[in-house]
């Protein structure tokens, strides 16, 4: 938001005090200023003020001459004029003697806008006011006296660094109308006046440099060809002059000097400045000396925005402010900021040119909005990359028009972002962001309920081969292995491995105990078609001591689903997969059962004894026309580099068992061995053959999320609704937009949308640990295209 400051000072002098100084303070809203508050209060008199203003005033040119001999000023000096010093004036001056003075009329100025009498109409603008927004104040007077003095000294403004300090006469008037040509460049009338003793050539430079713009030069030109000059039918957006200039006494009236022989007041020009200004002339800069007196005339004339120097300005301070204020207002920066900031630079040569920094003053008809130089992409010309430059009157634009604006454009692009989420153009790169928060989870240590026992490469290799035949296990071997498992009482052993020929005759002992034992699941394949038959289940065992191992991978053979349950097929009868009935043995003993139907899971009778496993759709998430067949879930993987504690086949035979590893525990049997090839890719594995997971670590992570979410409160993953996706992504185009309005930059923008994403990336993380996987980069592109679009639509507006 930007503010209009006005302070009407009202009748009275410095001499008698300002009884009746007024504030009132306006937002601007598109090129119209909306009257907010008003606060009144006084000013003493103040006396001394324009005795030490008048001491400075002769001391700042003493100064000059004296320390630089050679310096050249932008003021006509008359030859026969003497400048008159009483005898109580310093003539004798030195630099430290001079900034003591600066010091004391700094605190003068202070001391007196502090006095009770103003300092409580002080303090309740500040209540209206944000240091962070871009604050016009205005001082109204027709004082010259109190014009002169350097109102950028009020501390006011070092606790406000976007406000900008502007004079006005208390008596102004809106233009009906400027007529703003469309031309695809900035049109600059450069006056190049008398350059008696000065260098206006490098003013020139600055200005052919200027990208943009097209200037024309009237260089020591006579009072004719100017007038005709402003007279021109295309119009001029801004009227710049270089060149010596003076104010005469009363301060009401100033003068340029075209050439070695020719002056002009601002009256003598009158009828062609009206001309200019109604064919779209923005602002006049008079990069000369003493141009308060030039400002007055103007104002009279109600041209929008003035610079001048408020005293004789050094050559080279008019040039470097001319250079450091068009660099920072051609690149967009506000007319006001760009003002203050080149004023703010010209402190740095302040060693060698004191004061330097209070010369430059803006002069502004308080009904137009500040300036921006916009660059846009030209619509007319198609065979051409040179971009359209307009001067405009610009501020923040109005609040009743871009909220809806936003919240329009963050409604489209919602609706966009759905669309394209529909059709499955950003499923990779949510996946991958999926995959990156996933892994980035805090350290959660084994789950402990579980023991591994894997059967490795040398596991395999120790064997009998012709006992083993094709398996990873013999029937002698397993045999061994369920003796010594059952020694310690496991509440659970689950077999991931295909046996789909009978236990051999002299293993009867081990075939009844896989008929008969409560506490083991086997598993088998459920069939795709001739290209994988699928296997079939051990014969010793019914379909409620089995599970299917299948596995539903992604588009990019990543596993992140997790089927718990689809309808029997040879040659796997069975309707639960391996991890299910694991879990779900597991889970009775605790008096907990899995349930797959919301209906039943919800009922009353049975909601603290049953945990509903949430169904993964064809849509779900980023996901778009899946594979949904069967009951799926979303992988939770356990954030740990081993799952559960893993003790080798050799280790076990070798009698390295002990009953805290095994008692009451889920006793998962698996082979790791590389040569039988059952290693799948996770989002841990990052797509890296040597990083796959062997499938009964996947298994132990599927049986292990389901059972820390009965016991240990371990949130399984979840998806919002596809409105709550929507309302989600709608809500992040909404801040980006409002950023957009909000910041006064590109790059504060370009930084701010940066911090916000990553504020949006470390939300989705959070609720990510919490269980529910929600938009990341949806919203990224909602923030970046609402953001885009309003800052297209201010620079347009």
């Amino acid at each position: 938001m930007s503010k209009l400051v006005v302070l009407n000072l009202g009748k009275g002098s410095l001499k008698e005090g300002f009884s009746g100084a007024i504030a009132q303070v306006y937002e601007r809203e598109a090129e119209v200023n909306l009257f907010c508050v008003q606060f009144t209060g006084s000013l003493p008199a103040a006396p001394e003020l324009t005795q030490i203003y008048r001491r400075w005033q002769i001391l700042y040119n003493l100064l000059y001459d004296s320390l630089i001999p050679d310096l050249i000023w932008r003021q006509e000096f008359d030859s026969d004029a003497e400048i008159e010093i009483e005898s109580e004036d310093v003539t004798n001056i030195s630099s430290v003697e001079f900034n003591n003075l600066c010091d004391d009329l700094k605190n003068r100025i202070n001391i007196w806008l502090n006095n009770p009498t103003f300092v409580d109409l002080e303090q309740k603008l500040r209540t209206k006011l944000n240091s962070s927004e871009e604050i016009q104040v205005i001082i109204q007077t027709d004082l010259d006296e109190v014009r002169r003095l350097p109102w950028n000294l009020w501390d006011f403004f070092d606790d406000y660094p976007n406000a900008v300090l502007c004079l006005s006469k208390p008596d102004f008037e809106k233009l009906d109308s400027i007529r703003k040509p469309k031309r695809d460049r900035i049109r600059i009338l450069a006056i190049l006046g008398s350059s008696e003793n000065i260098d206006t050539q490098e003013d020139k430079i600055i200005l052919e440099n200027l990208p943009g713009a097209e200037t024309v030069f009237l260089i020591e030109a006579q009072r004719q060809e100017l007038d005709l000059m402003l007279w021109d039918e295309k119009g001029w957006d801004i009227l710049f002059f270089a060149g010596h200039s003076s104010t005469q006494e009363n301060g009401e009236t100033g003068q340029i000097y075209l050439n070695p022989r020719d002056s002009l007041t601002i009256e003598q020009l009158k009828n062609g400045l009206r001309a200019a200004i109604s064919r779209g002339l923005h602002l006049a800069i008079f990069n000369s000396c003493d141009g308060l007196g030039l400002a007055t005339q103007l104002a009279s004339l109600q041209i929008p925005q003035i610079i001048v120097m408020r005293e004789p300005v050094p050559d080279l301070v008019a040039q470097r402010f001319l250079k450091f204020f068009l660099s920072s207002f051609s690149e967009s920066k506000s007319f006001n900021l760009a003002v203050r900031e080149a004023g703010e630079k010209l402190q740095g040569l302040e060693a060698e040119f004191p004061c330097a920094s209070w010369l430059p003053v803006i002069c502004q008809n308080p009904t137009e909005a500040p300036l921006v130089w916009s660059n846009s992409i030209p619509t007319t010309n198609q065979h051409t990359n040179q971009h359209t430059n307009q001067l405009n009157f610009v501020s923040p634009p109005n609040t009743r028009q871009i909220i809806p604006a936003i919240f329009a454009t963050g409604l489209a692009i919602a609706t966009v972002m759905m669309g394209v989420r529909s059709l499955g153009l950003l499923e990779t790169w949510e996946l991958t962001a999926f995959d990156s928060m996933m892994r980035a989870r805090p350290y959660e240590g084994k789950d402990n309920r579980m023991l591994i026992v894997e059967i490795t490469e040398v596991d395999v290799q120790a064997q009998n081969p012709e006992e083993r035949g094709a398996a990873s296990i013999s029937d002698t071997v397993l045999a061994q292995l369920i003796n010594k498992l059952e020694k310690y009482n496991p509440r659970i052993i689950g077999l991931n491995i295909y046996r789909d020929s009978p236990i051999k005759s002299q293993y009867e002992n081990l075939s009844k105990w896989m008929q008969t034992s409560s506490k083991f699941i086997g598993v088998c394949q459920v069939s795709e078609g001739e290209e994988n038959p699928g296997v079939p289940p051990p014969p010793e065992l019914s379909s409620e001591s089995l599970g299917f191992t299948d596995i539903v991978e992604d588009s990019d053979a990543m596993l992140r689903r997790h089927l718990l349950a689809m309808a029997p097929a040879p040659p796997c009868n069975t309707d639960k997969s391996f991890s299910f009935q694991l879990a779900a043995a597991y889970l009775a003993q605790e008096n907990i059962y899995l349930e797959l139907d919301p209906e039943v899971a919800q009922s009353k009778n049975n909601l603290n004894n049953k945990l509903l496993l949430p169904h993964l759709e064809s849509n779900s998430g980023s996901y778009s026309n899946i594979d949904s067949l069967g009951y799926q879930i979303m992988l939770n993987w356990r954030s740990t580099p081993e799952i559960a504690r893993r003790i080798t086949l050799q280790e076990v035979l070798a009698d390295k068992l002990t009953p805290d590893l095994v008692k009451d525990k889920i006793v998962i049997i698996g082979t790791t061995a590389e040569s039988f090839n059952n290693y799948w890719s996770t989002p841990y594995s990052l797509k890296s053959p040597h990083n796959k997971t062997p499938g009964v670590i996947i298994h132990a992570h599927m049986v292990s999320q389901i059972i820390s979410a009965a016991l240990d409160n371990r949130p399984l993953l979840w998806v919002w609704s596809k409105w709550a996706e929507a309302v989600w992504i709608y809500c992040w185009a909404i801040v980006g937009g409002m950023l957009a309005w909000r910041c006064k930059s590109s790059l504060q923008l370009a930084f701010t949308l940066g911090l916000t994403q990553a504020v949006l990336y470390l939300l989705c993380y959070c609720i990510l640990i919490q269980g529910a996987w929600i938009p990341f980069i949806p919203s990224v592109f909602a923030l970046i295209g609402g953001s885009a679009s309003v800052a297209t639509y201010r620079l347009r507006s």
